[in-house]
C-alpha cells in the first residue's frame, strides 16, 4: 500500500509546514529512527471537557497526525519510506477532570493505521493531560522507523 496514495484515497491533504517557533529543528535521524518535534493541531483550539467536545478532540488529533505526516515527508521525501510508526506520544489539553484523553487521541491512531496499515501504522502510544502551545486541544510527539 502506497501510503501517500492512501491519504488521496482517503481524500486528506497534507498541510503546509509551518516555520519553527523556537530554537529546534522539526526532526531528528539517529540511525535508522526518525525523532519528530511537536504537531499541532492548529485549527482546534482549547481545552477538552470545556470547550472542546471528545469528537472535536479526535478530529484534532487527526490534524496533529496530519502535520506529523508532513514532517515526516519533508525529512524523507516519500511516506514509502516508514517501516513502522514506532511510538506516539499526545498531549490533550484539557480539563483538571477529563479522563477521555486515550479516546481523542484514536483520531491520530487511526490515521497512521488507515494511511499505513495495521502492520507499520500500529504503534505503542502514550496520552497525557498538558498544557499545549498557542492554546492547541492537541500536540504528538513521535518516533518513526524509516527504510
Amino acid at each position: 500500500m502506497n501510503p501517500e496514495q492512501r491519504l488521496q484515497e482517503l481524500g486528506l491533504n497534507l498541510p503546509e509546514m509551518r516555520s519553527s517557533a523556537g530554537n529546534y529543528v522539526t526532526a531528528v535521524q539517529s540511525g535508522n529512527l526518525l525523532f519528530l518535534s511537536g504537531s499541532l493541531s492548529y485549527d482546534t483550539l482549547g481545552k477538552l471537557g470545556e470547550e472542546v467536545t471528545v469528537e472535536n478532540g479526535y478530529n484534532a488529533a487527526k490534524q496533529a497526525g496530519l502535520e506529523a505526516l508532513s514532517k515526516i515527508k519533508k525529512e524523507i521525501g516519500d511516506l514509502s519510506r516508514v517501516k513502522k510508526i514506532v511510538k506516539v506520544l499526545a498531549f490533550i489539553n484539557c480539563a483538571l477532570d477529563f479522563t477521555q484523553q486515550a479516546k481523542v487521541m484514536n483520531g491520530a491512531s487511526d490515521l497512521f493505521v488507515s494511511v499505513f496499515g495495521e502492520e507499520i501504522g500500529a504503534h505503542a502510544r502514550t496520552s497525557i493531560g498538558a498544557i499545549n502551545p498557542r492554546g492547541a486541544a492537541v500536540e504528538l510527539e513521535m518516533v518513526v522507523e524509516i527504510k
